[in-house]
């Protein structure tokens, strides 16, 4: 999508500015309000260029997404996001981040030219590898060389996706250039990404995978979820993927078809020939196709279960 924006009148401005980003309130002490912006977005993310030629006073609502400033001209002055102690002025050059995602923001640009990047957190999570949100713990970049990393990032995401018809149309490399960003802002700021992951890596651990392992052996008729066996092995859903794949070389989910499998195959070993079929037991556990659990059975036995029921095939 690429949007041109031109006007000169304030309340358009405001009701423009108001559906780009968040319900705001925008204010002027002059009766020059002239406005230019440009816009090329994605469902993901979005890069607008904004050039205010007047002094604009602002009232913003909780975005929703990572917000970043990039300024060229101009001034920045007085903002300051809800839990800040203290406003802070920018100027030409300083790329930072407006407000986390959950709060309102204030201040005032000052006849400015200026780039405004919005982010899904999602995307960032994913990247991240963290099931929580990530919050940036600072709103300046950590040196002047990862925020200069970053500008980069920003122009390749504009200019060559998001700008460039024959590329934006393809779901696959918008999706790559977004994400190349969102690794770009993780790089760029200090973030509870790497507490998260840290703490993920430690819960890791032999005790929340045999919590895990019982949980599943216990229930293994029931519809089993990520959230439910986290929940039983009292660490995040992450740590229980990690555990598997760390001791088990498995997934969760993995094991659990295992499981259901064991049971399946005894109990066509227990049952009488001509009152339980193979389809009946593969229904009761979890298999709506027949092929899915012939596959699966022969993987792990080696042997069809038609052979353990001393069946030739599948009757209803």
């Amino acid at each position: 999508m690429s949007v041109v924006f031109d006007s000169d009148d304030l309340e358009r401005t405001e009701e423009f500015l108001s559906k780009s980003y968040a319900p705001m309130r925008i204010g002027s002490g002059g009766r020059d309000a002239g406005a230019h912006i440009t816009r090329v977005a994605s469902d993901s993310v979005s890069a607008d260029q904004l050039d205010l030629h007047f002094e604009m006073s602002y009232d913003v609502s909780p975005l929703g997404r990572i917000c970043l400033c990039d300024i060229e001209t101009g001034t920045i002055e007085d903002h300051q996001a809800a839990g800040w102690p203290h406003p802070a002025d920018f100027g030409p050059g300083d790329l930072f981040s407006f407000a986390p995602p959950d709060r309102p923001y204030s201040g005032r640009i000052c006849r400015a030219r200026y780039i405004i990047t919005m982010l899904d957190p999602d995307v960032l999570a994913r990247v991240a590898g963290v099931e929580k949100p990530v919050e940036l713990l600072d709103h300046n970049p950590l040196s002047a060389a990862v925020a200069q990393h970053l500008r980069g990032a920003i122009t390749y995401v504009r200019d060559q996706v998001l700008a460039a018809p024959d590329i934006a149309e393809h779901p696959l490399l918008v999706s790559t250039a977004t994400q190349h960003l969102a690794a770009a802002v993780l790089a760029a700021f200090p973030t509870t990404a790497l507490d998260e992951r840290a703490g993920t890596d430690l819960d890791a651990h032999p005790r929340a995978l045999r919590r895990a392992v019982a949980f599943i052996e216990a229930n293994p008729e029931r519809d089993l979820t990520a959230t439910e066996l986290a929940q039983a092995a009292g660490v995040s859903a992450r740590a229980v993927q990690l555990a598997f794949r760390r001791h088990l070389d498995t997934t969760p989910m993995a094991y659990l078809r295992r499981v259901r499998l064991d049971h399946a195959r005894a109990e066509l070993r227990a049952a009488t020939l001509g009152e339980t079929t193979v389809t009946q037991v593969a229904a009761r556990w979890g298999y709506t196709r027949p092929s899915a659990f012939t596959a699966h059975y022969r993987a792990a036995y080696g042997e069809l279960p038609s052979q353990a029921l001393q069946d030739t095939g599948f009757s209803a």
